[in-house]
């Protein structure tokens, strides 16, 4: 599952049906081209996106769906 400190190369590399949910809160990561390091909480720090809470739920939910 996903958490704050999850690494966003984790991220992508084990969730691809991810990116997009990530992109359309305006976290790009590697796999959008733009090279992107670090856990889910900083990049989301660096965006100034304070609902990181509601963004790791919505992952959550997207893999629990896809596990069905």
């Amino acid at each position: 599952m996903i958490s704050r400190t999850s690494d966003i190369e984790d991220i992508v590399n084990d969730y691809p049906e991810l990116i997009r949910p990530l992109k359309d809160y305006g976290i790009a990561c590697i796999a959008c081209g733009e090279p992107v390091w670090g856990t889910l909480e900083d990049l989301a720090k660096s965006k100034n996106i304070d609902d990181i809470d509601k963004i790791i739920a919505e992952m959550n939910m997207i893999i629990k769906k896809g596990k069905q």
